[in-house]
Formats: C-alpha cells, structure tokens, sequence
C-alpha cells in the first residue's frame, strides 16, 4: 500500500512540472508577442556638443546653458588657463510628442542663432536592435560682413541667404546593456558661402559616440567626428594646409533630479553642428584644449490632474 501512495505522489508531482513548464512556455510566448521598448539609452538629449536619439517627454521643455573656456595651453598668468575667456550658447526645445521635439538657441561664435527639429523615428526594442532618430537643424551667422574668422579668414556677405548654414543627421543608437550604450552620426551639412573658392559648399562627416555608467547618477561619455574632406585635395588646390581638424570630446554627466550636468574637455570650442564639425581649429597633440559644461534643467507643462 505505502508503495502505492509514493507512486501517486511521483506521478502528481511530474503532472504538477509538466504543467508548470508548460506555463512558463506560454507565457514566454505571449511575452515574445509584445513590443518591450528600451529605456534611457542616453542621459540627455545631448551628448557633450551633438545630439544623441533621445527625445524628451510630451509637453516638457529643456532649457540648455552651454559653455566653454578659453584654451588650456593659453597661458597661466596671461589667461588663467582659459578661464578669462568664455563662449555660451543658451537653448531651449519642447516636446510636441514624446518622439518630436523642435528647439532653438543662439552662440556667441559668430553671433549664431540656430533651431531644429529632431524626431525618433524606429525605438529599440526587443524586436528591434537600435533606435533610430532624424536631426535637422539651420543656423545664420549674425555677425557684421568683413569680420576675420579664427582660421583668419576674411568673410563678407552679399545678402542674408549666404550666411544661412543646413545640416542634417541620422543618429543611429543602441543600448547594449544597463552600462554601455553606442551611437553613430551620419552628417551631411551646406554652407550657402563656403570659406573660400577651394572649399565645398556641401560636406560630410561621421560621428561616433558613446557612454558608460560609472553609477547610477554618473557616467562617463565620449564623441567624434571624421570629417570626409579630401584635404590632400584642398591643400594641393589652395596651396595652404587645411585649416580644420576632427573634433573630439570627452566628459562626465551627473544626473541630479530634474538636472543634467555635463563636464567635458574638447577641442572644438562651437556648440552647434556648423561649428564643431566644421570649424575646430584645435587639436589634442597641441594641447589646444577647451574645458566647459553643459546644464539642462527640464520643465512641465503638463496639465495637473484635480484629484
């Protein structure tokens, strides 16, 4: 009888994992079936001078501050390390929806005034490997005709369309794991009034980029830019070395509430896609590095909900 009953229980135990099993297979199955969107691939919509795929929730705004410091090899007691020197751009850009946002700002560099327009358009997922989002932007050089740019160029302006600059991206992103997430920038920008007669009015260029979380507020965050310029070309052309050089950043991001913080060094000085992609004069062998920050404090303009 006691071998009876010990086979009963046996025999109820496998029924009981078998249908165990089989539970845990549908519902892997029904997981599968469902879109799982991933989350926070990047801090900001900002990385340390270009964008990154992230947008910024419905009816929120960002308002950006941006700033950097004169160069680090400039000089102790002539300039304090850079610190006497300043160039800010200051920004805002709101959420029509969580994947749309339009935004605008103004530069120091070159009196520039800049708005965009950025929409995610593919979002990574358990069904998709990446996160997709389109940049376009346009900026306009305010400054007076007849100035002299830090190349030393001497730029005059026939009428207000020369001074119009267009640039468009594809950012393409994926977050890899909770620390690690990596993005690539396909750009192509057009200046209405190139520099000078041996330089295209329409350039392209490859950005790289990425982040790791050091913690859950910190994290530690690099981008680069490979500018497609045949510069053998120009210089056999122009009979001048070209003046520009790739851009390079590397930086820290704390994350505080309602604050993004960013502390980098680059050796590009713009803070728009014109300028940094375009127009760095400086290079890292040389020590022509700047140090600055980036701080966006992100506002609600949702409507509250009467309890």
């Amino acid at each position: 009888m006691r071998n009876i009953w010990i086979a009963c229980v046996l025999i109820l135990g496998s029924i009981q994992l078998h249908a165990q099993d089989d539970l845990m297979a549908m519902l892997e199955k029904e997981d599968a079936k469902q879109t799982n969107y991933t989350l926070a691939t990047f801090k900001a919509s900002r990385l340390i001078n270009g964008q990154t795929v992230e947008t910024i929730a419905k009816q929120h705004l960002n308002f950006w501050i941006s700033h950097r410091f004169g160069a680090i090899n400039s000089g102790f007691i002539d300039n304090f390390l850079g610190l006497d020197e300043a160039r800010i751009r200051l920004g805002l850009e709101y959420a029509i929806t969580d994947r749309l946002l339009v935004g605008a700002g103004r530069s120091t560099i070159e009196k520039t005034y800049d708005s965009y327009v950025k929409y995610k358009m593919i979002r990574q997922s358990n069904k998709m490997p990446v996160t997709v989002t389109a940049y376009g932007s346009i900026a306009s050089n305010t400054m007076k005709t007849g100035y002299t740019m830090e190349s030393g160029t001497v730029m005059r302006f026939n009428n207000n369309l020369q001074r119009q600059t267009f640039m468009g991206q594809v950012l393409i992103a994926r977050k890899f794991s909770d620390k690690l997430s990596l993005q690539v920038m396909p750009t192509l920008f057009h200046n209405n009034l190139a520099e000078n007669v041996y330089m295209e009015n329409t350039q392209a260029a490859m950005g790289f980029g990425g982040r790791y979380k050091l913690s859950n507020r910190l994290s530690v965050s690099a981008e680069y830019y490979y500018n497609l310029i045949d510069k053998e070309e120009y210089e056999e052309a122009a009979g001048q070395k070209y003046p520009y050089h790739n851009s390079l950043a590397i930086g820290f991001d704390i994350e505080t509430g309602g604050h993004v913080f960013q502390l980098h060094v680059t050796n590009s000085r713009g803070m728009i896609e014109k300028h940094f992609i375009g127009q760095t004069i400086g290079t890292w062998q040389n020590g022509d590095l700047f140090y600055g920050f980036n701080m966006a404090r992100t506002f609600s303009f949702e409507p509250k909900i009467k309890k």
